[in-house]
C-alpha cells in the first residue's frame, strides 16, 4: 500500500526553490520595510537632548516596555531616570539610519544610549534595556534569590514567546496579505497556550515573580496585557476569547492602573486618541503640554503665517 503523503491535503500552492531569492515586491503592509540585508540605507544623525539616557523608540509593545520603566523609575524618585525619547517611524525606516544603526545593529526600537558613562553606552533589545536600568537603579528586580531568579525565568519567557504573538499570530491574523489558515490556526494554537501558561502561573502569584512588581512583569504586560484588554490586533481578543484567562485579567486590570504605565503607554505613540499620545518626550510636564490633542488646539488658535515666511513652502 502507498503511504499518503500529508502535503496532499492541500491545495498546491508555494513550490520552494532550491535556494531563495528576494522579490521586493512580496506585498503585506510591511514590505517596504523589510529586507534581508543588514546596515543603514541613508545617514541621518540622532538627535540629543538634556538627559543623560536618549530613548530612541516607538510605542509598540516592546517600546512601551521602555517608556514604562523609566516612568516607574522617576515614580520611585530616581531622578537620574530622566530621559529623552525620541520618535523613531519605523514604517518609514527611520531605524535604518546611520544614527539609529549605530545605537542598535539590529536595527529594531527600541534603543537607548546612556550618556551618563565616560564613554556613551548603547543598549538595544528590550529585555537587555530593562534589565541594564534595573541594575544602575537597583530597582525592579527583587533581592531575595528565588524571586530574583523567577523575574529572570519569566523576562526571557517573554522574549522567547512575544515573536510567536507578534510575528507570528499578529502577523498572518492581522497583516499578512493572505490570510491561510494554517499559517493562523499553529499560531492561534501556541498564543493561546502561552496565555494558558500564564493563567495558571498567576492563580497563585500577584505578580509574575510573586508578590513584587518587577522588570518580569514591566516586560510581559504590554504584549499580553494589550491583548487581553482586546488592544491589539482589531478583534483579536474576542477570537481568542481572552476573557476565558480569568488571573491574566486580573492581573492585566491591576497594572493598567499604575500612573507609570499610563504615562509610559503615552510616549511615542503615534496612534489611538490624540490626548494619549506624547510623540516626543523631553520632561514630566510634557504629559500635561505637549499630547496631540494641546498640539493640535495651540496649532487651531495660532494665525496662519504668511506663505512667505514658511520655510518648507507648503
Amino acid at each position: 500500500m502507498t503511504e499518503k503523503n500529508p502535503a496532499d491535503n492541500f491545495p498546491a500552492g508555494y513550490e520552494v526553490p532550491k535556494v531563495w531569492t528576494w522579490e521586493k515586491g512580496n506585498g503585506g503592509q510591511f514590505a517596504n520595510i523589510n529586507r534581508p540585508i543588514a546596515g543603514p540605507t541613508h545617514d541621518k544623525v540622532l538627535p540629543v537632548g538634556k538627559h543623560p539616557l536618549q530613548l530612541y523608540s516607538l510605542a509598540t509593545p516592546n517600546g512601551v516596555k521602555v517608556t514604562i520603566m523609566l516612568e516607574e523609575l522617576l515614580a520611585l524618585g530616581h531622578m537620574g531616570a530622566e530621559y529623552d525619547a525620541w520618535l523613531i517611524k519605523i514604517g518609514e525606516g527611520e531605524q535604518f539610519g546611520s544614527g539609529f544603526v549605530g545605537v542598535n545593529p539590529n536595527s529594531k526600537i527600541p534603543a537607548l544610549l546612556d550618556r551618563s558613562t565616560p564613554e556613551p553606552t548603547r543598549v538595544f533589545e528590550s529585555g537587555s534595556i530593562l534589565l541594564y536600568l534595573a541594575k544602575n537603579f537597583d530597582a525592579f528586580l527583587p533581592k531575595e534569590h528565588k524571586a530574583q531568579t523567577e523575574t529572570m525565568n519569566w523576562l526571557f519567557w517573554q522574549m522567547a514567546s512575544a515573536p510567536y504573538l507578534g510575528g507570528g499570530f499578529g502577523h498572518f491574523y492581522a497583516y499578512a496579505p493572505v490570510q491561510i489558515k494554517y499559517a493562523i490556526d499553529r499560531f492561534s494554537m501556541e498564543v493561546k497556550r502561552q496565555l494558558d501558561v500564564l493563567d495558571r502561573h498567576l492563580a497563585g502569584n500577584r505578580f509574575m515573580a510573586g508578590e513584587e512588581y518587577s522588570i518580569a512583569d514591566i516586560a510581559i504586560w504590554p504584549w499580553y496585557g494589550n491583548l487581553a484588554q482586546g488592544k491589539t490586533y482589531g478583534d483579536a481578543g474576542n477570537f481568542l476569547d481572552v476573557q476565558s484567562y480569568r488571573n491574566v485579567q486580573r492581573w492585566t486590570a491591576e497594572i493598567a492602573e499604575r500612573p507609570a504605565v499610563k504615562r509610559g503607554r503615552m510616549v511615542n505613540r503615534i496612534n489611538g486618541d490624540p490626548s494619549e499620545q506624547l510623540h516626543e518626550r523631553h520632561d514630566t510636564s510634557d504629559f500635561e503640554t505637549k499630547t496631540q490633542d494641546k498640539i493640535g488646539s495651540q496649532a487651531r488658535d495660532q494665525p496662519a503665517a504668511p506663505r512667505s515666511s514658511r520655510q518648507d513652502g507648503r
